[in-house]
C-alpha cells in the first residue's frame, strides 16, 4: 500500500497571512488538525498543527481582557507561528516508510508533494484507520498468532493448513520480536473446532487463538 492509496486529497490550507482566528475557524469548520501554509503560487513554505494555535493563545494568568485577546488572535497571522522546514513525502511512497519517517520526526502528518505540488495530506489517524483495516479489524471471524522457525514456506503451510477447513484468509501478516517470528491471521469460514486441530498439527506453537475477538466495553466513570 502507498501513500497515494490513504491520503487525503487537495487538503485544506491556508496562506502565511491568514490570522489565527481564521485557522481556528477552518480547523473547526473542517474538522482537522493540521493546516499545510502555501504561498501564492501554490507552494509548500510551512505548517500548522492545532496545538500552534493553542500555545500562541495568551496564558490563562494573562491580565488581557477577553476583547484584547480576541484583538490580538485576530491580528497574529500563522507566518508568525508556522513549522518551517516541513517534513513531506510522495504518493509513491510506501505506506509504512512514511509512517517510519512520522515516528522518527515526532511528527503527526505529511503533506504530500507531487514535484511541487500539493496534492495530499497523510496523518497518523489515516494510518491508524489502515493498520485496522489491514489487520481485519472489525470483521467476522477467529484471529490467530503463532510462532514458527524463521524460514521459508511457514506462511504457505499455515494457509493451507486453514484452507484445509474451510478458511478463507482475511488478513495476514508476519513480525520479528526477540529473535522470534510470528505469523497473525484473521480468517473467515472455518469450523473452529477443526481450525484448532489443524493448527495443533503444525510445526508451530500457538499463542493466540480467538474464536471472536471483541475487545469494546462500556464507557466508565
Amino acid at each position: 500500500m502507498l501513500v497515494k492509496d490513504i491520503m487525503t486529497p487537495n487538503p485544506i490550507t491556508a496562506t502565511p497571512e491568514t490570522t489565527h482566528k481564521q485557522a481556528s475557524e477552518l480547523m473547526r469548520e473542517h474538522h482537522i488538525h493540521h493546516l499545510p501554509i502555501v504561498d501564492k503560487r501554490g507552494k509548500l513554505v510551512g505548517i500548522v498543527v492545532e496545538s500552534d494555535l493553542y500555545q500562541a493563545q495568551p496564558s490563562p494568568a494573562t491580565t488581557l481582557s477577553i476583547y484584547e485577546i480576541h484583538s490580538l488572535l485576530s491580528r497574529l497571522e500563522l507566518k508568525q507561528i508556522m513549522r518551517r522546514p516541513v517534513y513531506t513525502t510522495s504518493p509513491g511512497c510506501p505506506l509504512e516508510e512514511a509512517a517510519r519517517l512520522m515516528q522518527a520526526q515526532r511528527i503527526g502528518c505529511l503533506p504530500v508533494l507531487d514535484g511541487e505540488a500539493l496534492v495530499g495530506i497523510v496523518t497518523d489517524t489515516d494510518i491508524f484507520k489502515t493498520l485496522a483495516t489491514l489487520m481485519g479489524a472489525g470483521e467476522d471471524g477467529a484471529r490467530m498468532t503463532l510462532e514458527v522457525a524463521d524460514q521459508p514456506g511457514n506462511l504457505a503451510k499455515v494457509a493451507q493448513a486453514i484452507a484445509d477447513v474451510g478458511g478463507n484468509i482475511i488478513s495476514a501478516i508476519t513480525w520479528h520480536q526477540g529473535g522470534k517470528a510470528y505469523i497473525t491471521i484473521k480468517e473467515r469460514g472455518a469450523d473452529f473446532v477443526r481450525l484448532n486441530d489443524a493448527l495443533s498439527h503444525l510445526d508451530a506453537k500457538v499463542i493466540d487463538l480467538q474464536q471472536h475477538p471483541h475487545c469494546e466495553q462500556g464507557p466508565t466513570g
